[in-house]
This record gives C-alpha cells, structure tokens and sequence, in this order.
C-alpha cells in the first residue's frame, strides 16, 4: 500500500554543523524586528489605544464602502469597519475623541446620525463600548506580564523535566519567536490588539511543544549513545524527530489556512499571527533550540550511571545422565 511521506523515516541532513548560518541569520532577524518595534511601533487597536466601539446591524447586506465614505468626512479621525460573522453586522472603530466621556457621546451621536442619513431607518445599535488611555495602559501591561509569565513557567517546567541548559535553550528559542512575531506586526502594521497577545500566548505554547519532542529524544540519545560525540547526537536526535516535527506543523498550518482564508476580518489578525508563530516555532525548535545544546552541554550519563542491561535468559539447567 503506497503512503505518501512529506520527509522519509530515514533523513541525515547535518542540522547542527551549519549552526552559525541559522544563529546569524536569527541573530539578523531579531536586530531588525527589534530595530522596526522601536522605529515603527506597534498598530495598537483600541483594546490598548483606547477609543470607540459600535456593533450595528444594517437592514439587509451592509456596503463597507458606502459606510466609509459616510464616517470618513466626520473628522473622528481614523475609523475602521469590518464584518463581524456575517454581512449584516457591522463593527465600528472610532479612535479616542480628545476630551472626555462628553466628546466620546458627541462621536457616537455623529456616526448614528450618518449611518441614519446613508442608510436610511432600521439600524440596529447592538452594543456601544468606551475604552479609555488608562484601561488600554493596563491592558498593555497585563499582556506584556502575561507573556513573560508563560515563558518563565516553561523555563521552569523544562527545568524540572529535564536539566537547566535544556530550560535555558528552549527560553532563548521562546524570545527568539515572540520577537519575530512583534517584529513582523511592526513591518506590516497590523492591528495589535487582545487576540494577538492570546496568539503569542498560543505560539509559546506550540513552540515549546516542538522542542520539547526534540529534547525528549536528544535525552533518550544521551543514555542510549555514550561514546558519540555531542554534534552528531544533536544532529541525530533532529533528523529522527524531523518527520514528525514537520508534519504536525503542515497539518496545523492547513487548519490555519483556512481559518485566515474563510474566517473573516475578525479574526484575521489572529489567525495570521498564529501561522507566522507555527512557522518560527517550528524553525526554531530546529535551528535554534537544539543547536544550543552543544554550548550549553547538558550533561552526559557516565558508565556507572548507564541504565541497566535487562536479565540474561537462563535455561534450566539439566541433571546429568546416570
């Protein structure tokens, strides 16, 4: 019976003797993401920019551009609108008003007034939402926490579960994708907004997951392989996992695909964010993770620490002839 395999059983490509091409090239990569965030900034949306929300429901199917152009010569500055799960329901951003909950009614009272004028009686205000600087400040730090948070815990848990420079390489590989990931929001300027921050949260917990298969078995090759060297046992322990590792992301990113192709504006931005994440996670657990391990050297089991052979078969011994 024929299988079709995206990478065969049996693959010795040497991962870990061209380390310092993927370190320089990540090392690049990580410069620059840090270079844009500083030179750019991040597109916050107003989880954390604060401003204002409006969900409507329009009578029959909405026209965006209609709308836009409705909303676009109000002077509320920058407005955004999107479908929210189906053509007639409609979110409304509008960027905090200067001034205080005062001005925030005036605006709110300025897009009803136009939608009415374009389209006319039987708009449906579902809910209308303020969120204000300082809310959106603690927004930002609660995200920013709860992301240190997570990549603390996996230090600790790859601790416990195997030795200290396994923890300390699957962190360095952790900052290495939540970096790329803020980066590429900052080149692209994407909204950056609550989802994201649930996506980085996801992303640290896929990536951790494909490095911790790969230092599952660099583990069991440290026991099993005594005398190799650390390179090729590194090298070894990816190619073994390699399989695995690449079609566990394919079938993830398929899944993603669609959500980013067929799940609508509202969770683009997320869906997005994951695939990107899949992508570096996967890389990194790698290209990055595992190399690591030849500077940081996890420690070697010596002959009195091997595990023991299992009991040698004895047959029952047999009475001599008389």
């Amino acid at each position: 019976m024929w299988h079709f395999r995206l990478i065969p059983d049996k693959t010795n490509i040497p991962f870990v003797r061209r380390r310092r091409i993927y370190f320089i090239f990540s090392a690049l990569l990580v410069l620059a993401s840090i270079g844009v965030y500083f030179t750019n900034g991040l597109n916050f949306g107003i989880d954390f920019a604060g401003g204002i929300m409006i969900e409507v429901k329009t009578p029959g199917e909405a026209d965006l551009s209609r709308m836009r152009s409705a909303l676009g010569g109000l002077g509320l500055g920058e407005v955004q609108l999107q479908e929210f799960g189906a053509p007639d329901d409609i979110l409304i951003r509008v960027e905090r008003q200067p001034g205080g909950a005062e001005e925030q009614n005036r605006a709110v009272a300025l897009v009803k007034e136009a939608l009415g004028t374009e389209i006319g009686p039987g708009i449906d205000y579902r809910r209308v939402e303020f969120v204000g600087p300082k809310v959106g400040s603690e927004l930002i730090r609660a995200g920013v926490l709860a992301v240190l948070f997570s990549v603390a815990a996996m230090l600790v848990y790859i601790w416990l579960r195997f030795e200290l420079p396994f923890g300390i390489g699957a962190v360095i590989a952790l900052i290495h994708d939540v970096t790329l990931t803020i980066g590429m929001f900052a080149v692209m300027g994407l909204e950056f907004n609550l989802a994201i921050v649930a996506a980085l949260l996801l992303i640290v917990g896929y990536s951790m997951n494909d490095t911790v298969v790969v230092y599952d078995r660099v583990r069991e090759n440290l026991r099993k392989y005594k005398t190799m060297s650390l390179l090729d046992l590194l090298d070894r322990s990816i190619n073994d996992t390699l399989a695995r590792t690449v079609m566990t992301s394919c079938t993830t990113l398929l899944a993603l695909l669609s959500l980013f192709i067929f799940g609508g504006e509202v969770i683009r931005g997320f869906s997005f964010a994951m695939i990107w994440g899949i992508v570096i996670g996967t890389y990194s657990s790698i290209f990055i993770a595992t190399p690591l391990l030849l500077y940081l050297k996890p420690k070697r089991m010596t002959a009195g620490e091997s595990t023991p052979a299992p009991p040698a078969e004895t047959t029952p011994k047999r009475g001599k002839p008389s």
